[in-house]
């Protein structure tokens, strides 16, 4: 898979593993797959596959 325009292995089932093996924080980020937004409450159900494409954005505050 793609996941911020870098390819990647890894062996993920669902949006929320993904998060987990990059180590990221869900309430953090936005991700964009395929060019679609999935809800949030649908992250640990929604399937990936090794053909995806994943934008992860990453919330920064400031002021």
């Amino acid at each position: 898979m793609i996941v911020n325009g870098k390819a990647i292995a890894l062996e993920v089932d669902t949006l929320t593993e993904l998060l987990e093996k990059l180590e990221i924080k869900p309430a953090t980020v936005a991700i964009e797959i395929n060019g679609e937004i999935p809800r949030r409450e649908t992250w640990g159900s929604f399937k990936v596959n090794a053909a995806d494409r994943i934008e992860i954005i990453k919330f920064v505050g400031g002021g």
